[in-house]
């Protein structure tokens, strides 16, 4: 029995066929010793990306289902309840948000605003519920992690959409966490910073200079580094956390805008002084 406890438990994985943290996340679950249940509405994502890890030998089951209406949460609870184990986790890793919804918030439509929060909100909150309820029913104790984001955690500049929509989910997820702590169900989220995922990479390139300046650790982040903090809030390694959400974002926060690659304020105007503070 490994100390994750996850030996024999299913977990269902809301988003994972992107190639990025949903894929890496399913992997590892498996890789610990549960059965994950692979969502995509993306027959050919699932194809792609979740078919090799079955290939490979894990215990990985491919459901394509849009998660984001009510058949696609009931077509992903019959597979959960069908597949060997017994039901104990979930991670809501659908979402995000295409290039085209950054705007100024002047600009931002209804249709704008709605599609996002369906997109990122309504989805994780409407799948929590019904593998909540699901565990409810069964007596049985679980643990629920989202995604949200740093944008969800600070401001989110011509985002302001999807930011919003991401600090919702760390409102939801402290509620929810209150409602079923009293069932042993713990619900909690991750906000990543930037990470290396093929949907950021339609809109952040490559530049290592810019990273050393605005992240704290000097880099961008993997889609395992963001896995290895879900794992741990699935995993009983976590069992009196409840209702937090956990910013890894290699201190990207820590960085205040005036400072700079050595972590000196842009506003020193003497370098020596620069350089000996430094030393």
């Amino acid at each position: 029995m490994s100390i994750l406890g996850l030996d024999g438990r299913v977990v269902v994985v809301s988003g994972a066929g992107g190639g990025g943290i949903g894929t890496t996340v399913t992997r590892m679950v498996a890789e610990a010793g549960a059965t994950a249940i692979a969502v995509s509405r993306s027959p050919e994502n699932l194809d792609k990306h979740i078919a090799p890890l079955a290939a490979e030998g894990l215990s990985v089951v491919p459901v394509a289902a849009d998660a984001s209406t009510d058949d696609g949460v009931a077509t992903v609870l019959e597979a959960a309840t069908k597949a060997d184990g017994t039901l104990y986790g979930l991670v809501n890793v659908a979402g995000g948000a295409a290039p085209a919804t950054w705007m100024p918030a002047t600009r931002v439509t209804r249709t704008d605003w709605r599609a996002l929060f369906q997109q990122n909100l309504e989805t994780m909150f409407f799948m929590s519920q019904a593998v909540a309820a699901e565990l409810k029913a069964q007596g049985r104790p679980g643990s629920l992690v989202s995604i949200s984001s740093i944008s969800g955690m600070n401001t989110a500049p011509l985002h302001i959409a999807y930011g919003t929509a991401k600090a919702a989910v760390v409102a939801a997820t402290r509620t929810m966490a209150v409602e079923l702590a009293p069932y042993a169900i713990r619900v909690n989220a991750v906000a990543p910073g930037v990470t290396e995922t093929p949907a950021s990479g339609a809109y952040v390139d490559h530049d290592a200079e810019r990273d050393q300046r605005a992240i704290a650790m000097g880099r961008r982040g993997r889609p395992e580094e963001q896995a290895g903090p879900i794992l741990f809030l699935l995993s009983d390694l976590s069992s009196y956390l409840t209702g937090q959400t956990l910013l890894v974002d290699g201190g990207l926060n820590l960085k205040w805008t005036h400072l700079g690659a050595d972590n000196t304020s842009l506003f020193l105007k003497d370098e020596g002084f620069r350089a000996a503070i430094t030393r």
